[in-house]
C-alpha cells in the first residue's frame, strides 16, 4: 500500500473528545508506528506534508486540537533539533521516537505575545563552576505562554537567551528533559492558559523557569558550542535563531495547506447535504443546492481553494528542495512562503464565512463542520500573523522601491509606492502606521502578483 493509504487508515480513529493525556497518547501510538519518522522534514518532506495535508481533511470533524499537537512535535519541536542540532542529537530522536516520547517548542513569552515571538526574554546562563545552564524566566513577561503539549511533554525545544561570562549571545535552543517519569524537572511550573472554543483536546500551557539546571549537552550546538567557558560559533554568518526561524517557513506551507483542506473538506460536506435536502418549489420538490447562489458559491469555492492549493504545492516544491539540503531559501521563496500563508488562510477564511451565510441553520447544528471553523483562526495567527505577514511583505516592497527609484512592476504596486513614499517623506516614519490602510492595499497587490507568477492559472 502507498503511504498515503497506510496514513489514513492511520489516522481514521483518531478522536478530538479526549483528555489531554488520553489525546497525547493518541499521538505517542501514531510516533511508534513509525509511519512518519521524525526526521522526514529533511528526508521527505513531500511524504511530511502529505500528512499534515491527510491529516486536516479530519479537521471539519475533530478541531484543531490533534492537528497541532502533530505539527508542533513533527515541525517544530523534531525539526527545530534538526535545524541546529549535531548529529548526535538529531541521532536522539529516533529513540524518542521509538519510545512514544513527545516534546513541546517553548519560544513563545507572555510580554512579545504570540505574533512576535522571536522576542526572547528567558535566560540561559552558563555556569562555569557545574559546566552547565541555569534556565531562567527573570520576569513575568519572560514566562513561556501557550505552549502546545506543555501539560504532557516529555521533551522540550526551550528558546533562550543564552549568556556566557556576563554577555548575551542571543536565541538559542536547547533541548532537554521536561518531564521524567510523568514528573516536571524540578524548578519548571507549567499551568493551563484555560478554555478555547474549539481544540479543547490540546493542552496549551505557560511555563515558568526557576533556576532550572540544563546539562551543556543539551546546547543544540550544530552552529555554536561553550568550549572552555567560551562562545564559539562554529560557521560564521549563520546565527542559531536565523536557522530557528527556518521552521516557521516549513510550519507556514503546513498551516496555509490546512486551512485550505479544511475548506476544500467543509464545502464537500456541505454540498454533499444540500444535493441530498429537498426543498419545496412551485414546479416540485428541489435540492438546496439548486439555489443560484448556493450553486454559484460552490463553483467559485471550488475554483478559488484548487488555485491557492496549486499555488501552495508549487512553492513546497520548491521548498522541499531546500529542506533536504538544509539550505536557506531564497529571498524570492521566503516572500512566495509568506505569500502561501497569507492568501492560504485567509482565502479558507473568506471561502467558509461565505458558506455559512448561505446555508441557514445548517450551520448552527453540530457535526456540520461549521463549529470547527476557529480552526482557521488558529491557522490565522499560527507561524506567523497573517497581518504581521503582509507588513513585512509591504515593507520589503517599500525598501525594493527606495534603493532603485524607479522600479518595473505592476503599475498599481509603484502607484502604493510613490504614495507612501511621499506620505513618509513628509510627515516621517509614523505616516506608514497613518497610511496602513494603503499598506494592506500594497500587500495584497504584491501578494496577487507573486501568486500569478508562481500559478499563472490560478484564479483566487
Amino acid at each position: 500500500m502507498s503511504f498515503a493509504t497506510d496514513w489514513q487508515k492511520a489516522v481514521q480513529d483518531i478522536r478530538g473528545d479526549l483528555s489531554f493525556d488520553d489525546n497525547a497518547n493518541q499521538l505517542r501510538k501514531l510516533l511508534r508506528s513509525g509511519l512518519l519518522t521524525l526526521t522526514d522534514l529533511r528526508d521527505d518532506p513531500e511524504k511530511f506534508f502529505l500528512a499534515h495535508r491527510i491529516l486536516a481533511e479530519r479537521a471539519p470533524m475533530l478541531g484543531p486540537g490533534f492537528w497541532i499537537r502533530f505539527t508542533v512535535q513533527y515541525n517544530l519541536f523534531a525539526g527545530t533539533v534538526l535545524a541546529i542540532g549535531d548529529d548526535e542529537q538529531v541521532a536522539q530522536l529516533a529513540s524518542m521516537q521509538a519510545g512514544g516520547l513527545l516534546g513541546c517548542f517553548a519560544l513563545t513569552e507572555k510580554l512579545a505575545g504570540v505574533s512576535s515571538g522571536m522576542v526572547v526574554q528567558t535566560t540561559a546562563t552558563y555556569d562555569a563552576a557545574g559546566d552547565c545552564f541555569a534556565l531562567n524566566s527573570p520576569t513575568a513577561g519572560a514566562e513561556k505562554n501557550w505552549i502546545s503539549q506543555g501539560a504532557t511533554a516529555d521533551k522540550a525545544v526551550v528558546i533562550a537567551d543564552l549568556r556566557v561570562g556576563g554577555k548575551s549571545y542571543g536565541a538559542h535552543g536547547f533541548l532537554m528533559d521536561f518531564r521524567k517519569g510523568g514528573k516536571l524537572v524540578d524548578g519548571i511550573e507549567v499551568g493551563d492558559m484555560g478554555r478555547k472554543t474549539v481544540g479543547n483536546d490540546l493542552d496549551n500551557a505557560w511555563i515558568r523557569f526557576k533556576n532550572v539546571t540544563v546539562a551543556k549537552s543539551a546546547l543544540l550546538r550544530k552552529y555554536c558550542d561553550v568550549v572552555d567557558g567560551q562562545y564559539v560559533a562554529k560557521k560564521k554568518g549563520i546565527r542559531p535563531i536565523e536557522m530557528i526561524g527556518q521552521r516557521l517557513f516549513s510550519g507556514r506551507i503546513a498551516v496555509a495547506q490546512a486551512a485550505v483542506t479544511f475548506a476544500q473538506q467543509l464545502v464537500k460536506m456541505t454540498e454533499q447535504y444540500s444535493d441530498n435536502k429537498a426543498c419545496w418549489t412551485p414546479g416540485g420538490d428541489a435540492p438546496l443546492s439548486n439555489v443560484p447562489q448556493l450553486r454559484g458559491l460552490y463553483k467559485v469555492a471550488h475554483q478559488r481553494l484548487a488555485g491557492v492549493a496549486d499555488f501552495l504545492l508549487a512553492v513546497e516544491a520548491q521548498l522541499n528542495e531546500c529542506l533536504r539540503k538544509s539550505a536557506i531559501p531564497s529571498t524570492e521563496l521566503v516572500e512566495a512562503i509568506a505569500v502561501g500563508k497569507v492568501k492560504g488562510v485567509e482565502t479558507a477564511i473568506d471561502v467558509c464565512f461565505q458558506l455559512k451565510q448561505e446555508v441557514g441553520s445548517y450551520a448552527l447544528m453540530g457535526d456540520t463542520g461549521f463549529e470547527q471553523m476557529d480552526f482557521l483562526q488558529c491557522c490565522k495567527f499560527a507561524e506567523g500573523d497573517s497581518r504581521i505577514l503582509m507588513q513585512k511583505i509591504a515593507r520589503d516592497r517599500m525598501h525594493a522601491f527606495k534603493k532603485k527609484k524607479s522600479i518595473s512592476g505592476d503599475p498599481k504596486e509603484v502607484e502604493l509606492c510613490t504614495k507612501l513614499a511621499a506620505a513618509m517623506s513628509a510627515r516621517g516614519e509614523g505616516a506608514w502606521d497613518e497610511e496602513w490602510q494603503a499598506v494592506y492595499e500594497l500587500a495584497g497587490v504584491v501578494c496577487d502578483r507573486v501568486v500569478g507568477k508562481w500559478a499563472p492559472s490560478a484564479r483566487l
